[in-house]
């Protein structure tokens, strides 16, 4: 029992340990000759498929998520969902209340009447979530995606994944006029939309000491985006 017990609380500080190296990992690596890094890996037992159709209520367009799916040795777990044939799941994205969530790799529209697909973009991109602001298209007519993504491997390991930078797009509900509206090297924190003055708020957090980390001596930024505006331009307020 006293051997289980010690065995028990090496595993458990075991996991901390390495909990907090992953804590510790920046997010950041700064370069004075290049402010990205090309990604250059890939993985070769990755397989890129594209989840079924999605329309958002009251749009014109499909949007079809597109990600790369892992194949799993048999007994090992798939993190992509539960829908799984031969230790292999095929879904790799989730549907909420108009919003797309995931680890994809591209989002891909097609009007209803078109044969015609078209990507968000043709650069590498890690898409965590794409919303429908259909409040916004309901007062103003403008539909509008909102994505939370990374767009370059900001902490210098070859691929751009959850460990780097996230950041803030804008695109029309075709995928075009895809926008950046977070700047660079700067964290998204989180956004929200205010309905009635029809504005997107977000924050932004700025590694202003260069450690390669986000934290409480850092500064952080508040913006909004006016979504009535034929161009989007961000601006900033001080609300402390």
């Amino acid at each position: 029992m006293k051997n289980s017990l010690k065995y028990i609380t090496l595993a458990i500080i075991g996991t901390l340990v390495s909990c907090k190296d992953d804590a510790q990992k920046p997010k950041v690596i700064y370069d004075a000759a290049s402010k990205t890094n090309v990604v250059s890996k890939t993985d070769s037992t990755q397989i890129e498929v594209a989840d079924l159709p999605i329309q958002m209520q009251g749009t014109d367009y499909l949007i079809h998520p597109v990600g790369d799916l892992r194949v799993f040795e048999r007994g090992t777990k798939s993190r992509y969902g539960s829908s799984s044939v031969n230790d292999v799941s095929f879904t790799i994205s989730n549907l909420g209340e108009y919003e797309i969530t995931g680890y994809l790799q591209n989002l891909k529209f097609q009007k209803v009447d078109s044969d015609s697909i078209r990507p968000l973009t043709d650069k590498p991109a890690l898409i965590l979530t794409a919303t429908y602001l259909k409040a916004v298209a309901d007062k103003t007519q403008n539909q509008i995606m909102v994505y939370t993504l990374a767009d370059s491997d900001t902490n210098k390991d070859g691929k751009i994944d959850s460990g780097d930078i996230k950041t803030l797009y804008l695109s029309n509900i075709s995928g075009e006029n895809f926008t950046k509206i977070s700047e660079d090297f700067q964290e998204l924190i989180d956004w929200s939309l205010v309905e009635s003055k029809s504005r997107l708020y977000f924050r932004t957090i700025e590694d202003t000491n260069q450690n390669g980390q986000f934290d409480k001596n850092d500064v952080l930024h508040y913006n909004y985006v006016d979504l009535t505006a034929k161009k989007w331009e961000v601006k900033s307020y001080k609300p402390i």
